[in-house]
């Protein structure tokens, strides 16, 4: 039996977060291929970890596949790149973006607040959706910017 509660609860779900601001980030792998995400959190620091979550997409799958990527955290100025990796056929890795190349072939961005260089410990189906949990081999800090890029009510919004 369907409960009031239950009615609706979706839109009611993805409504919340909607209000909820969020950090943004680019998550890359060799190939080159990218996506947009705003649900990158700290798991542990000890071992350092981090989670994120991707949808069943091309560049999803491919990240999901790669035996290393990068979590790019974004900041002030880089609103445009996180339109260009979050829509299918967007420009992507090219060089007035200011990827650079990881020997191992994954690309990364000096600008970014700061890169993390992973490898995928666990893939957890749940719905459409999958949760990665990588652990955190090296963090490459960027220049400390004032402000923040975040991403809420379903625009990206940048404070400098």
């Amino acid at each position: 039996m369907i409960s009031d509660i239950d009615i609706g609860l979706g839109e009611r779900f993805k409504t919340a977060f909607r209000r909820y601001p969020t950090g943004v980030a680019i998550i890359s792998a060799a190939g080159p291929v990218g996506l947009t995400a705003s649900s990158v959190a700290s798991v542990s620091v000890e071992p350092a970890a981090l989670s994120f979550s991707v949808m069943g997409s091309p560049s999803a799958r491919a990240v999901t596949e790669a035996p290393g990527l990068v979590v790019n955290l974004l900041g002030p100025g880089h609103t445009r790149l996180a339109h260009d990796f979050s829509r299918p056929g967007s420009p992507r890795f090219t060089p007035e973006q200011g990827w650079e190349f990881l020997p191992t072939g994954e690309p990364f961005l000096p600008g970014a607040l700061a890169c993390l260089l992973c490898v995928p410990l666990h893939l957890v189906p749940v719905g459409g959706s999958t949760v990665v949990v990588a652990e955190v081999r090296q963090v490459r800090l960027g220049d400390q910017r004032k402000g923040h890029l975040v991403y809420h009510d379903r625009r990206f919004v940048e404070r400098t």
